[in-house]
């Protein structure tokens, strides 16, 4: 945990004694303490949620673990914030395990000590609603439209998750004979406990969602007989092809894809290896490749049937007899850059080191060199250095070989377009829109990493813009643009109809104060869907610096790696998610701290009443005491004070 320094609003000198720094207003509007500038309340998304490519509500449903947000009815405060969080992620359990957390990295939390642990929360959420076996309602209405959905990997899942709460049929094609794409098939099982993933799944397919497996669009089903029975098609069909190395030699047998190699390991079918292994690239798909290989370790002297390839390639599946023999692997990564650099998690980089998995960077490849019977036994490499710019030095005439008997590479993933060829870009990839529509493709949709292969989380927030695509497409409405801060956004006017707090109906008569008036929610701004929450909004120095609190990890050493199958961390208690969900600083939103009410010199600023409290309503200002002194904005640690109403 890095230590910080003690917080200042302001630098030495700044201001002129009234609380107001240079450049925070473009004009002077203090004249001795006074000014007739006064506070509104202005939400804006908090820098999680803007971070998280799926855009789900993360402060909101931190502040139901936490206890700020109440629920009214006779629902825990788990299925409530579980309720909260599945609005835009269908997937709680799998993503608290897996999901690298760029809404950590976002975190304002950041800049006092060290992140929230989010994930660690949300995996408590999804767990307990497995446990406590809470299902997703079924849309009371029914369209009357259908929806293909081709592919059953997150995105395609996710994609009938919205699509059925608004009323749409959906059938799933998966060319496999299970549910889940590369939730199942790429991320190892040890990481995603298949009874977690099987769980939330079925939870989608509960819903109505009708599935057929074995069933491969292009070959078993062809896109002109989906275009004549369903209404809409939705392409979730991944990247499930691994690119393969584009250097001499490459097209060995023992050379193989990453894509492949787990999904024979996934499958069962891959046990063991037997020599030393070379893993190209160091991305997430090369960590799991490398971590598979120090859990599955080698097996000596193999037959020609059961090396490593011919199971990868499907010609045979390993005997569980032989697994008793397995011994530690010999397991290496091959980079090109400084592994500083590398796209994986830092995390997941420190923990293949710990279990035994040797790091060698700036190597280029050059060459695989083969022997008589055409199998790879050495990768020819040389040694390079980055440049200031970015740019590659070779460093000539200093290449050497490296031995090996199992060459992965893991440097980027394409689609499979046999029978679909026309959808394909030329990259292995499809081509859309903003609003994932495929190009020149008219009621066509696509989401997830046949766009482009990112996080799981990503193809959630790209089937949930879909679907909302999809929607206006069946009504036969023009597709809105979308928001600047394009989220599932927190907003009040919900919070105050689930209390029965909404406005009344505006009769358009003419009136004066809109301050007392009914009709309206006064004294608020929301900017949530242009505005995010910058810790330089926030008064950082209320906040006490409190370390996370951490998933206990299981000790996974080079001593202990081999056959060991156990997930890497233990969920948080209710105790200690609730502790930890309390480190949230409420960004862009009241935490109702008290602060504003406790330093306001004129009594302008009181709680409202409780019987018309919401999250987002807790305080409320007499413009006839405020004086305008901003105060409140300085001492609101949240951000959500903005001096800004004129009042006279």
């Amino acid at each position: 945990m890095e230590e910080k320094l003690t917080f200042r609003r302001f630098d030495e000198g700044d201001g002129d004694g009234t609380g107001l720094g240079p450049g925070r207003y473009d004009k002077d509007v203090v004249s001795h303490g006074l000014s007739d500038i006064c506070p509104t309340y202005v939400h804006r998304t908090p820098p999680c949620q803007a971070s998280c490519p799926s855009g789900h509500d993360i402060r909101g449903w931190l502040s139901i673990v936490r206890g700020l947000d109440r629920h009214d009815g006779d629902s825990s405060w788990q299925e409530y914030a579980f309720r909260r969080l599945v609005k835009s992620n269908p997937f709680p359990s799998v993503m608290g395990r897996v999901c690298p957390a760029p809404c950590q990295d976002g975190c304002n939390r950041n800049e006092v000590e060290e992140t929230v642990g989010i994930n660690a929360v949300e995996q408590y959420v999804g767990d307990w609603a497995l446990k406590n076996k809470l299902s997703f309602p079924k849309p009371g209405i029914d369209s009357g439209k259908k929806v293909a959905i081709v592919g059953g990997g997150c995105a395609g899942l996710s994609a009938a998750f919205f699509l059925r709460q608004k009323g749409h049929a959906c059938t799933i094609f998966d060319a496999y004979d299970r549910l889940g794409g590369m939730m199942v098939f790429g991320i190892p099982g040890y990481r995603t406990p298949r009874e977690v993933l099987d769980g939330e799944i079925n939870r989608i397919i509960d819903m109505g969602v009708e599935v057929k497996l074995n069933t491969r669009v292009g070959t078993d089903v062809s896109v002109e007989e989906l275009e004549r029975d369903f209404d809409c098609v939705f392409w979730g069909i991944g990247a499930n092809s691994g690119r393969t190395l584009s250097i001499p030699g490459s097209d060995a047998p023992n050379c193989v894809d990453g894509m492949s190699y787990l999904r024979a390991y996934n499958e069962g079918r891959l046990k063991y290896l037997d020599g030393r292994v070379l893993v190209i690239g160091a991305g997430d798909t090369a960590m799991d490749v490398v971590a598979v290989a120090r859990r599955i370790g080698n097996v000596k002297s193999t037959t020609a049937k059961d090396k490593p390839e011919s199971v990868i390639l499907g010609h045979t599946v390993h005997d569980v007899i032989t697994v008793a023999k397995r011994q530690g692997g010999d397991v290496w990564v091959i980079y090109r850059r400084p592994i500083s650099r590398a796209p994986a998690t830092q995390h997941e980089l420190d923990a293949v080191v710990r279990e035994g998995v040797e790091i060698h960077d700036s190597l280029a490849p050059l060459e695989v060199v083969k022997d008589d019977e055409g199998r790879a036994v050495a990768l020819r490499v040389v040694p390079v250095e980055w440049d200031d710019k970015g740019e590659m030095q070779v460093k000539s005439g200093k290449e050497f070989d490296i031995e090996c008997t199992l060459i992965v590479s893991a440097t980027g993933q394409i689609g499979d377009y046999t029978g679909i060829e026309e959808f394909d870009n030329g990259h292995g990839l499809m081509d859309a829109d903003r609003l994932f529509q495929v190009a020149n493709r008219p009621g066509h949709f696509v989401g997830g990493d046949a766009i482009k292969p990112h996080l799981l989380t990503t193809a959630i927030g790209h089937a949930s813009i879909a679907a909302e695509g999809i929607d206006y497409y069946l009504q036969e409405q023009a597709l809105p643009h979308r928001p600047k801060v394009d989220s599932h956004h927190f907003r009040l006017l919900d919070e105050l109809r689930q209390r029965k707090l909404e406005p009344v109906e505006y009769d358009h008569e003419e009136i004066w104060g809109t301050d007392s008036a009914a009709f309206a929610i006064h004294n608020y701004e929301d900017r949530s869907h242009a505005e995010i929450a910058s810790s330089e909004k926030l008064f950082l120095s209320y906040f006490e610096k409190e370390p996370m609190i951490r998933r206990v990890e299981f000790d996974i050493s080079s001593e202990n790696v081999l056959n060991n199958f156990e997930e890497r961390f233990t969920g948080l208690t209710e105790e200690k998610a609730i502790e930890e969900a309390n480190r949230c600083m409420t960004c862009g939103l009241c935490s109702e701290c008290d602060q504003c009410v406790i330093y306001c010199p004129e009594d302008a600023i009181s709680r409202v009443k409780k019987d018309v409290h919401a999250m987002g309503r807790y305080v409320d200002t007499d413009y006839s005491k405020c004086v305008g002194c901003h105060i409140c904005a300085d001492v609101c640690p949240c951000g959500y004070i903005e001096m800004g109403m004129q009042y006279n």
